[in-house]
């Protein structure tokens, strides 16, 4: 519903023909963003896989990664370069999202709905960069520490993107805690005091979360674990507004 009384209810028709067009832009919007990214693939690897490479043992650093696939070597690059247009792509696909949605919200849903896009991309952003700079040089030290004596601790790049891109997604999501706790609350799906009593079952699920995800060690586990504590408690502060706006807006019903 919308807050005009003149608009007009579009068909069905309307609008899965505006959702073709738009999933049609984004599409070519990534398509684009691939090609000119293309040139660059084998550099964007180089780039990813670095925090592994300056980690690899001494005896063979001059090695550094090897492609056991016979297509490896191009497709990897490939799958990088597409997943990479993708997380560009990604401030783009939430704006032909929210033209989608908008004309079903009401204006005081509108206020918070474009913050929360924002927000949403840059708490994305964040937790991919807290993974590559902070989580990876630690899991790849700790695997590269661990190797067995004797033998050659060779990744297969193959193996790395795979590993890289699920570490990336993992702390990406984990970083949208505070949208997803807002939302919650804003939707009145759940209350604040209700989250609050359920602090200790929250914390123990993040640590169980962040074991499903890193490497089987405690400090792996923590570097998880605590970030997504932090923005639970974070998500929990900011939607005491998400409260106060439902609360007015039901008082405005009301009268």
């Amino acid at each position: 519903m919308t807050d005009n009384p003149n608009d007009v209810a579009q068909p069905l028709v309307a609008h899965l023909k505006e959702l073709r067009d738009r999933l049609i832009k984004t599409i070519i919007v990534v398509i684009a963003i691939f090609a000119v990214l293309y040139y660059f693939a084998n550099d964007l690897y180089v780039i990813v896989s670095k925090p592994l490479e300056r980690l690899l043992p001494e005896n063979i650093a001059d090695v550094g990664l090897i492609a056991t696939g016979v297509t490896a070597p191009f497709l990897v690059p490939l799958k990088l370069t597409l997943v990479t247009a993708v997380f560009i792509a990604i401030p783009f696909i939430l704006h032909q999202t929210w033209g989608f949605i908008a004309p079903a919200l009401y204006k005081h849903e509108k206020k918070f709905a474009v913050p929360l896009l924002i927000s949403s991309v840059l708490l994305f952003y964040c937790g991919i960069a807290f993974a590559y700079f902070v989580v990876l040089p630690i899991i790849f030290g700790f695997f590269a520490a661990i190797s067995i004596e004797g033998i050659a601790y060779l990744p297969d790049i193959s193996n790395v993107l795979d590993f890289i891109l699920k570490i990336f997604f993992a702390f990406g999501i984990a970083f949208e805690i505070p949208i997803a706790t807002f939302l919650l609350v804003w939707a009145g799906i759940v209350e604040i005091e209700s989250l609050r009593k359920k602090r200790p079952y929250i914390f123990v699920g993040c640590f169980a979360v962040g074991m499903l995800v890193t490497p089987p060690d405690v400090f792996s586990q923590t570097i998880l674990a605590l970030p997504m504590w932090l923005l639970f408690e974070i998500g929990l502060m900011f939607s005491r507004f998400a409260t106060k706006s439902r609360e007015s807006n039901t008082a405005s019903a009301e009268n």
